[in-house]
């Protein structure tokens, strides 16, 4: 038997995994070895440390470390003489990610990937930090000497004993955190709470720039939403500015790919002009319905133009063939025989004159996007060699309005647009031609449901065609990952791995629910009654009124995770409260409604408390609080007036529900769901003379209507 088989930690082991962030690892020098079962085991085995790294494939300052160390022979041979080095794709395996970013906040006050943990041999953290530099600078340890020192430290007792009090330490708060509940639960939220929480976003937003904080700037869609449902509800016009204002800074900052479409993942400065260049899945999924809402409730067709922008880049860029929704675009893409963040999507005055052949389209567009000789991008820091340097670079931002530029030019403003028009297409085309950044190719079950929600609603407010999107993403998923009772992670060029956690539950039965909505097929609805029932049996605990992150027979870890606020996805408990009290109005049982209130219940004080973390938490606990906007349509599908309609109104509580027009039609939708009457969404609701709507909220109904405005405009 060769030294590799007897033990498995005398190579990497990457080379046998599907996900292409391990992957990017598989030729490192350090003997990385996936999260499993035979590498756990051999640290307990040998006695070692894990040293644990994690991260995602467009993670810019995860390739910079594994460059800088990872790739380095010195600290491979040091990582492999004294540790486990395992490593994590963070978006494989969040429950992970949870538990040790936790610790990371709680110890140093912030986290961020790539994520370094060094744990004990039961993974049990005692070292956190982020990106370390391979040798000392800026203030911060280099990491050959910091992997040195701790592998000192593990073997001194005196210093070993310490290490394993303080890990002890840790675990006991990151459990804490992630696990309580109150011993009693609270209140639930009154209709008036939303009010307190939009003032409180508008005391936090950064009003001279857009959104929220004075530094780095990352998009939130739940808590723009939050202020759109305000603006509508209360009048109040702080929050209608506050959410403009956001809105406004990023369609027109650099988060926005004005070229492309679609959205980098967030910007480094407060005024949203430099961004970390990836595009995650997710990011366009919460934007696209966000500013659906901003375009809806504001009138504002540019909000609509960059949602369909997003959507038509998401399709280009982002989707299988057969319908599913890969994850993310690479921050880095090829430069002068090297990765270079940006380098796909940066410009300067030279690069825009080669590729537009009209010298005034050419000026007008660096004119309009603020290209000039000066730049806003300094990529200097990714350079050694002077010669292959670059002039500073721009990163493309709305500069000059179309106004501004017909009087600059002497132009009518039909002309500006054409020619603008004209120059991004030829300037579009030139950079089609450059490296590509890379493409991680995993289909996530809960991302594709964020994204399936996103083109079912644009197939209800912007063209109907979107709708169908949706659905060839739901069967793509469906078929893929679903087995009749439990839902998989990951899916990947036919490789399926890893048990769904209740995001991937919760995001893609709330999908296949909006799929419903847009399409008036009963499948998706069956569909996510199904997702619904397993979500509530897998993840719920009746006992302490909550729903954990991790299935309630899934690995054992130091800390059990609960995901009660937003990240850089929306709170899957919040979204899961959503989802059950949005699908209880289609059972004849209370089940789902009783778990979506207890749970809201148990954390009302923690949204009381903190509402900005939780917002879309506070989202759903409004939704259960208020009341939603039932639209019962008795007809054979939605007619095209009717969904120009609902295109035009914003109805943040609306719940549609399309159902056949006959009793008769409906029983056949009975037996496909398994119910032996109908819900109260549709008893009794049948077509009067024509297709018919019933406007119901709090259990109060309009009169049958032919008319869908004038359902609308009834008030209980």
């Amino acid at each position: 038997m060769s030294d590799d088989a007897a033990d498995p930690l005398a190579r990497n082991r990457l080379d046998a995994e599907e996900s292409p962030y391990l992957r990017q690892h598989a030729d490192n020098p350090v003997n990385w070895q996936p999260w499993d079962e035979t590498a756990l085991s051999r640290a307990r085995e040998t006695d070692r440390p894990i040293f644990l790294s994690i991260g995602y494939s467009s993670c810019h300052w995860c390739h910079v470390m594994a460059e800088e160390s990872f790739e380095d022979a010195e600290v491979a041979a040091a990582l492999n003489d004294s540790f486990v080095p395992i490593k994590v794709d963070r978006e494989e395996r969040p429950d992970l990610d949870s538990l040790y970013i936790t610790v990371c906040q709680l110890v140093r006050g912030h986290a961020g990937w790539p994520l370094t943990v060094f744990c004990t041999p039961e993974g049990k953290p005692f070292f956190v930090g982020t990106y370390f530099p391979k040798e000392a600078k800026r203030n911060q340890p280099g990491f050959t000497q910091l992997v040195e020192r701790i592998a000192e430290a593990w073997d001194d007792p005196e210093e070993r004993t310490e290490t394993e009090e303080r890990a002890e330490q840790w675990t006991a708060a990151a459990k804490g955190e992630l696990e309580a509940v109150p011993d009693t639960p609270g209140e639930m939220p009154n209709d008036d709470f939303l009010d307190g929480v939009a003032s409180d976003a508008v005391r936090q937003a950064d009003r001279e720039h857009g959104g929220f904080g004075r530094g780095q700037k990352f998009p939130n869609p739940p808590r723009v939403d939050l202020l759109v449902r305000a603006a509508d509800r209360y009048d109040h016009e702080p929050y209608r500015a506050v959410a403009c204002e956001t809105l406004d800074a990023m369609a027109s900052g650099g988060l926005y790919d004005h070229l492309g479409g679609g959205f980098h993942r967030y910007c480094t400065d407060s005024e949203w002009t430099i961004p970390h260049f990836e595009k995650m899945l997710y990011d366009q999924a919460g934007l696209v319905r966000t500013f659906l809402a901003g375009n809806q409730l504001f009138g504002d067709d540019r909000y609509g133009a960059v949602a369909e922008g997003t959507l038509r880049f998401v399709e280009r860029e982002l989707r299988h063939d057969e319908g599913g929704f890969f994850s993310t675009l690479d921050a880095r893409s090829g430069y002068e025989g090297r990765q270079v963040e940006g380098a796909y999507y940066v410009w300067t005055p030279e690069s825009v004159t080669a590729a537009v052949d009209d010298e005034t389209d050419a000026a007008l567009f660096c004119t309009r996007y603020g290209v000039d000789e000066t730049g806003n991008f300094d990529p200097e820091q990714e350079f050694d060699d002077p010669e292959i340097r670059p002039e500073r670079w721009t990163v493309l931002t709305e500069s000059a309005s179309v106004a501004s530029l017909a009087a600059e030019f002497d132009l009518d403003e039909s002309e500006v647009r054409e020619r603008l028009a004209r120059a991004e297409e030829q300037a579009r085309a030139a950079r089609e031609e450059r490296p590509r950044p890379n493409r991680d190719e995993k289909v996530l079950a809960g991302w594709n449901g964020l994204m399936i929600s996103a083109f079912a609603e644009a197939g209800l407010t912007l063209d109907e065609r979107y709708a169908t999107v949706a659905a060839d993403a739901l069967t793509f998923v469906r078929d893929r990952l679903w087995d009749g009772e439990r839902l998989s992670r990951r899916w990947k060029a036919g490789d399926v791995k890893g048990d769904g956690y209740l995001e991937d539950y919760a995001f893609l039965a709330r999908g296949a629910l909006n799929t419903y909505e847009a399409t008036g097929t009963v499948d998706h609805l069956a569909f996510a009654l199904e997702l619904a029932d397993a979500l509530v049996r897998h993840f719920y605990d009746e006992e302490r009124g909550t729903l954990y992150f991790t299935p309630a027979d899934g690995e054992s870890l130091v800390a059990r995770p609960q995901e009660l606020d937003d990240s850089s996805t929306p709170s899957s408990t919040g979204v899961a409260v959503e989802t059950l009290d949005a699908l209880s109005h289609f059972t004849t049982d209370d089940a789902f409604a009783t778990v979506a209130e207890r749970v809201t219940e148990t954390h009302a004080d923690t949204l009381e408390s903190s509402p900005l973390q939780h917002a879309s938490f506070v989202l759903a606990a409004d939704a259960l609080g208020v009341g939603r906007r039932e639209l019962t349509v008795a007809a054979d599908g939605l007619s095209d007036e009717w969904r120009a309609t609902l295109a035009a109104r914003y109805l943040p509580l609306r719940l549609l529900s399309v159902r056949p027009p006959t009793d008769e039609g409906l029983a056949a939708w009975l037996d496909a769901l398994g119910l032996d009457e109908a819900p109260p969404i549709w008893a009794a609701r049948t077509a009067r003379d024509g297709p018919t709507v019933y406007a119901c909220r709090n259990r109060a109904c309009s009169p049958p209507r032919s008319d869908l405005a004038e359902a609308l405009d009834w008030e209980p």
